[in-house]
């Protein structure tokens, strides 16, 4: 049982979903985790955008499959005009494309409506802190083989050709040679292929590389 209720000032917790009923049920969790705090209730995208240029900042709890957006592209769109919010999508069900696009994102956390109110809770605290977290069925449906990101639709061509330099094993100076570059420019790459594709290290990397046919087993192990 939880103790502890989390401090938000001022901070503003949108909760955009066209359901009563799944509204009252976040607001309930958002009253139990945190203390403080200015909680907005929206039924359309276009109230919620009206909300969100209203507060700038905040954490918003989305079901973004009750809203009228025309695909991911139009939900990142929004999410990428009000970068100064934490997202938690909260949903019924998301397709895999749009859970393998979103979950590259540093703060879209990735939620169901019929997760353990612990998960739900984990996921609220983490937004308010400015990171994201994912329920364990969510990461679950993002580690299996068919979850994994496809690489050539979140990386740029650079971003490919130096993960591929990176998989061969090349140093930070080897590639910033090879490319006639800076080793601050290739270290920026760098942590935004990490970022993007959800890896720690170089061996995390390399195995995406592998996998996304970047490189043949033959030049890794060369």
């Amino acid at each position: 049982m939880r103790s502890m209720i989390t401090p938000l000032n001022n901070t503003a917790i949108i909760l955009a979903d066209n359901q009563d009923l799944s509204r009252a049920g976040m607001r309930s969790f958002v009253l139990r985790t945190f203390n403080g705090g200015h909680i907005e209730e929206v039924s359309s995208k276009k109230t919620l955008v009206k909300e969100m240029e209203k507060y700038r900042s905040g954490i918003v709890v989305l079901d973004y499959t009750t809203f009228d957006f025309k695909g991911i592209d139009d939900f990142l769109i929004l999410h990428n005009r009000f970068d100064d919010f934490a997202w938690v999508l909260c949903s019924l069900e998301l397709s895999e494309d749009f859970m393998r696009r979103a979950a590259v994102e540093e703060n879209i956390g990735v939620i169901f409506k019929d997760s353990p109110g612990d998960e739900i809770i984990k996921a609220l605290e983490a937004a308010a802190s400015g990171s994201r977290r994912h329920c364990s069925r969510a990461e679950a449906l993002l580690s299996t083989e068919r979850g994994h990101l496809e690489i050539a639709e979140v990386l740029t061509a650079t971003e490919m050709e130096i993960l591929r330099m990176i998989a061969r094993g090349k140093s930070v100076k080897e590639i910033a040679a090879e490319r006639i570059s800076s080793t601050h420019t290739i270290i920026t790459h760098k942590k935004n292929i990490f970022r993007k594709l959800g890896v720690n290290n170089v061996y995390e990397a390399t195995k995406y590389a592998l996998r996304a046919g970047l490189l043949e087993m033959m030049e890794y192990y060369i």
